[in-house]
């Protein structure tokens, strides 16, 4: 059987090819449109064939028609292989943009020079300087075209009584004006049109950031929110797992006591793991089934009253104050740090204490100690995710050991009171599947 190759990073081929590149998106808000971001992505890969063909067509049949009424000379095939290298050359206006708009510039000054009317070659110059400094060749355009100007200055005002047709005058500075004002339209346009270009690259590239950091918070979310609600559930069926070992020989019923409580608390910790896989695979932002809060308290007591902790809850003020966010907030610092003195602290009692104030809610959660360990109030990532919880809220955490030997978690969560008179909907049950 063929050894099967990972695929490499980048969206790269196993067998060494580059991958596709993925810009961003055309069309949408923020990025270039797409008729723009189109033609970019047709002309990448090979010459601009189409457009440079209609704007040869534009420029040979225009200029039979700009011919009458000049008193210039008429179009020979001279004069259409100049118009001719004036358009073709720009097929490379992607490639070497540069050597497009300086070449179309030089060719353009030495068709004027040689007498030919005026005509659609102006266009073929407006796209060679358009391309040149859309990529970013702002001088080499300025140049080209400032030359090609300059040059039709020369030879408008001076060197008319040794260049065809015959018998030439000046031109009226009038038309120099005209000429004037074209040009810098030219210039205009472009520059705006690179600096929307940029602003379109900044704008994609700014996107792109955001959508990274959201899929990192959204990562960061997920982990901390299926570290709260294993850790305390393991917890617990850590402790009845070593009660049920050490009693199943000699107190058998004690022994089953201990097992119900490791079932009850597995289906618990089952359930709210469904619950969280079910807000994630559902779309939108709406989650599906409600978020724990302080009203299940009581459950989050009796699981610590299994696990052979007694906690003790005061409470004072309007717990139907507090919104769901904050609600969920705290629900899950008070289990981190019960979840806590059960694996870190040799006391088997808790006090936790909840201040319902205005805007905002307190919790204290003590125990008596002493610590059982070197990282008494949970050195891993317990402690970093009710931090992260409180900073998300705008609010404070303090944890460390009190003076007596024991360990205190202070919580400090604000919040804004939630609209009583708006109607709430009961979300629909999550559905029974095992993750």
């Amino acid at each position: 059987m063929d050894e099967q190759r990972p695929p490499l990073r980048g969206g790269g081929h196993p067998c060494g090819f580059p991958g596709p590149r993925h810009p961003g998106r055309p069309g949408r808000r923020g990025g270039p449109p797409a008729w723009l971001s189109g033609a970019r992505s047709r002309t990448a890969a090979g010459l601009p064939w189409v457009s440079t063909a209609v704007l040869l067509v534009f420029v040979m049949v225009g200029s039979g028609f700009a011919e009458h009424g000049q008193d210039r000379r008429p179009l020979d095939l001279a004069a259409r292989l100049l118009l001719f290298v004036a358009v073709v050359v720009l097929l490379f206006r992607h490639r070497r943009p540069v050597i497009a708009v300086a070449t179309t510039c030089a060719v353009t000054q030495v068709y004027l020079a040689a007498g030919y009317p005026y005509g659609p070659v102006f266009v073929a110059v407006a796209v060679g300087c358009f391309s040149a400094i859309v990529a970013g060749h702002r001088k080499a355009a300025w140049w080209s075209l400032g030359g090609l100007w300059a040059g039709h200055v020369l030879v408008s005002h001076w060197l008319y009584r040794w260049l065809p047709p015959d018998g030439d005058r000046a031109a009226p500075w009038t038309q120099e004006g005209f000429i004037t004002a074209w040009v810098v339209a030219v210039v205009a346009a472009a520059e705006l049109l690179r600096v929307r270009r940029e602003q379109w690259a900044a704008a994609r590239t700014e996107r792109e950031a955001a959508e990274r950091r959201r899929a990192d918070e959204e990562r960061l979310r997920m982990a901390r929110e299926l570290h709260d609600v294993l850790a305390h559930s393991i917890s617990v069926i850590n402790v009845q797992a070593g009660v049920g070992l050490a009693l199943l020989d000699s107190d058998p019923e004690q022994a089953r006591s201990a097992l119900t409580t490791i079932k009850g608390a597995s289906k618990e910790a089952l359930d709210e793991v469904r619950q969280v896989l079910a807000n994630l695979r559902t779309p939108g932002d709406a989650p599906t089934s409600p978020a724990p809060g302080l009203d299940r308290l009581p459950e989050l007591v009796e699981q610590a009253g299994a696990a052979g902790l007694t906690v003790t809850v005061e409470s004072e003020g309007d717990p139907a104050a507090v919104p769901p966010g904050a609600g969920l907030a705290a629900f899950r610092i008070v289990q981190e740090a019960l979840t806590n003195v059960v694996r870190h602290s040799g006391s088997r009692t808790a006090l936790v204490r909840i201040d319902y104030g205005s805007g905002r809610v307190r919790l204290r959660i003590d125990d008596a100690g002493p610590a059982t360990g070197d990282d008494a109030g949970g050195g891993g990532n317990g402690l970093v995710g009710m931090r992260e919880r409180a900073a998300a809220l705008g609010g404070t955490i303090e944890a460390g050991p009190r003076p007596d030997g024991g360990f205190r978690v202070l919580a400090e969560l604000p919040f804004t009171a939630p609209d009583r008179d708006r109607p709430h909907r009961t979300p629909p049950e999550p559905p029974e599947e095992t993750p």
